[in-house]
């Protein structure tokens, strides 16, 4: 299918990640001939919520809740095979076959046992000042294994390297007496049972196996239309992120090219994500983060306990700092702000519009996490509005105050406001502006 008015387009978190970057692409799906996943792995969780019915995504793109879409696992994605299949039999329990729509790279890499158990140990064994706050899924050793070269192991080794049992056996030998020295404990891996594991992805997961990068390149030869579907977010880029509190892969749209293969100037259309306030999940700075009553009840009323941990997120007041940072670094075109719902009631809402950090007042974040720490925030109150806004389906019928809170947002982050998010259902989304011929 061709849809001459749609730009290629990419969407992906303007914040700590769990924005409801999954809603919007599956809004946008439609248009879309393809959807890929182009950085991070089985760390993501993006809930889709359809005619009530909730799904849970973390490595498969939110484009297999569409028939008439192929969705692709990038190059740039770590996946984790045990994972992978259970989305896949989940789905197909509920009358979903999202296999002959997926194509996974033959570039991506493997998480396997031995990433999540030195995951796990590292976390375990660091000081409380120390840890990460990780969601112990081997993504981080898996990219360091993908940058070593040696001990990596990638989707076309399953096709194409006779040898693979014998590195398999060499590379877990070595994982283990380097685990043992360094934690005191291999935690009982054995290679049988990662070679268990190849064997699975391997005789279930070939048809699927493929060049994505030279399917994506024909797609674009034939004008197909691509939507690009980011992990985590801004905030925890390896490189633009609150470092080390951060992911190991690019998150945004400059993740594209060494994600998918395809360049970044081919997508034009990018769409940000952020909630009308502020969540992260683990270790790391949070500026305007509320450990009161007043967190306690935007973390109820926003239901913010992780897609993919379930540990409840921290939460609190909008980070306009952050956020204009992170469109700045993005480009982001377009901002979703969702979750306007959730703070309905409020008597007053708050907006974190500067920093005071050792006397100084920051517009922008500083990249040491130690000053970040330090920090403390500036605070614009509005007035808050008390009515439900689950009905409303245009801007012009939002109250008063809340429309006031887009606009001010808009103004502090320096970008339109394209959709707003004003609950979990794909009907409950208002559109502004040039998207609203897409959606």
């Amino acid at each position: 299918m061709e849809h001459p008015a749609t730009e290629h387009a990419c969407v992906f978190g303007l914040g700590w990640g769990d924005e409801g970057k999954g809603k919007i692409v599956d809004l946008l799906c439609p248009a879309f001939d393809y959807v890929v996943r182009f950085n991070g792995g089985a760390n993501a969780g993006h809930t889709v919520v359809v005619d009530g019915q909730r799904f849970a995504l973390h490595l498969l793109p939110t484009g297999v809740l569409h028939e008439g879409v192929v969705s692709v696992i990038g190059p740039g994605v770590v996946v984790d095979p045990v994972k992978l299949l259970a989305e896949i039999d989940a789905l197909a329990a509920r009358g979903i076959d999202v296999r002959p729509r997926l194509r996974i790279s033959e570039r991506a890499h493997l998480v396997l046992a031995y990433h999540q158990l030195e995951d796990q140990l590292s976390e375990k064994a660091a000081s409380d000042t120390a840890r990460i706050g990780t969601t112990a899924r081997g993504i981080g050793p898996c990219y360091a294994d993908k940058m070593k070269r040696a001990p990596a192991i990638r989707f076309s080794d399953l096709l194409h390297d006779p040898g693979l049992t014998a590195r398999v056996r060499e590379i877990v030998t070595a994982r283990c007496n380097a685990l043992r020295g360094l934690y005191g404990s291999d935690g009982g891996l054995q290679a049988e049972d990662v070679l268990e594991t190849v064997e699975t992805a391997r005789t279930r997961l070939a048809d699927c196996i493929t060049d994505t990068t030279a399917l994506l390149h024909d797609g674009l030869a034939a004008r197909r239309r691509i939507l690009f579907e980011g992990a985590n977010g801004v905030l925890l880029d390896v490189d633009h992120g609150t470092y080390p509190f951060v992911t190991s892969s690019s998150t945004g749209p400059h993740g594209i090219g060494s994600g998918a293969g395809v360049p970044p100037v081919r997508v034009p259309r990018l769409v940000g994500a952020i909630k009308a306030y502020a969540t992260r999940v683990g270790a790391g700075p949070f500026v305007s983060e509320l450990n009161d009553e007043t967190g306690d009840r935007i973390r109820v009323c926003g239901h913010e306990f992780g897609t993919t941990t379930g540990r409840p997120r921290r939460c609190g007041w909008f980070d306009a700092v952050a956020c204009r940072y992170s469109v700045r670094v993005s480009g982001a075109t377009d901002v979703a702000l969702l979750h306007l719902d959730t703070l309905g009631g409020f008597p007053e809402v708050g907006i974190c519009t500067a920093y005071r950090c050792d006397g100084v007042t920051l517009t922008t974040p500083p990249a040491d996490a130690a000053r970040l720490l330090r920090a403390e925030p500036v605070i614009e109150f509005l007035p808050g509005w008390p009515a439900e806004l689950r009905a409303v389906r245009r801007f012009e019928d939002l109250p008063p105050p809340a429309r006031e809170y887009v606009r001010r947002i808009e103004t502090l982050i320096e970008a339109p406001i394209s959709i707003i998010g004003v609950g979990p259902d794909r009907a409950q989304t208002l559109v502004r502006g040039p998207l609203a011929e897409i959606i």
